[in-house]
Parts: C-alpha cells; structure tokens; sequence
C-alpha cells in the first residue's frame, strides 16, 4: 500500500513538473510579442516568426486609425482556420507585390473583432477608405481574384 502511495505521488509532482515546465515555456514564447498580451494560444505563437504575419494591427489601432478616416486593407484570420492557412502564403506576397499595404488582425486573439467588424468567416479582407468599410472579401479566393480585388484597391488609393 505504501509502495502505490509513493508511485501516486511521484506521478503527481511530475505532472504538476511538467504543467508548470509548459506553462513557463508559453509564456516565454508569448513576451514582446506584437499581439501586447500576456497569453497567446499555441497557434498564435508559431507564427510569431512566420514572416507572412509580421504586418500585425490591434484593434484599438485599427478603431483609432478609421476614427481618423485613414484608408486600410485589413486582413482578418485565424491560426487555427485551414482556409487562413492556405490563403496566407497567396494573399501576403500578392498584396506586397501590388503596393498595398494589407494588416493583419488575428481574431483568435482578438475575438471582439468578430462582431465590430461584422466578420462572418476567416479569412476575410476588408478595405476601408475614408475610415468607412468600400469592400469585402469573404473566404478563400484565387490568386487571380485577390490580385484583380487589390489592384482595384491600389488604384483607388492612388
């Protein structure tokens, strides 16, 4: 009995070892990151490296910027979407090709943008001129429409 008591409370501490081990490693991984919060879902932190999403906006800056009347091109994702991880790699590249300068605003982490923005699926490009919503993109689209819908864009800005 005394034996079963003992190998109960190793499997204990090393449980507690190893949530403590992770936790610890997440929050590392989660310091100075782009997002300002404590916490990140796993998700979110593989990719703070991923250089398709570096061009991150908070919704506080976006708010801010279309109370200004800026115009944006917002791009609103998911780690966690499947859709948003195929459509990424086309959707970057081709709005860097054009010249628009497309931000990045990760619902997971912000999950108020769902509603403030009216999005309905991920992934979603929004453009905004004069801080109000011109147009949308809902769901993935071919490389051919996304640069057709920037170029549109692009041109209006210019």
């Amino acid at each position: 009995m005394k034996k079963l008591l003992v190998y109960g409370g190793i499997v204990v501490v090393l449980f507690a070892a190893l949530a403590i081990v992770t936790s610890m490693k997440s929050q590392q991984a989660s310091e100075g990151n782009p997002f300002g919060k404590e916490r990140l879902d796993p998700s979110t932190i593989k990719q703070l490296d991923d250089p398709l999403y570096q061009n991150i906006i908070l919704p506080d800056e976006l708010q801010a910027s279309l109370e200004n009347g800026e115009d944006k091109t917002i791009y609103f994702y998911s780690p966690t979407c499947p859709a948003c991880q195929q459509t990424s790699p086309v959707l970057v590249p081709t709005a860097e090709e054009i010249g628009v300068n497309l931000e990045l605003l990760n619902v997971l982490e912000f999950e108020e943008a769902w509603a403030d923005f009216g999005i309905n699926v991920t992934p979603t490009v929004i453009h905004f001129e004069n801080g109000e919503e011109e147009s949308r993109l809902e769901s993935s689209q071919t490389k051919e429409e996304y640069e057709q819908w920037l170029s549109e864009r692009a041109d209006s800005a210019s």
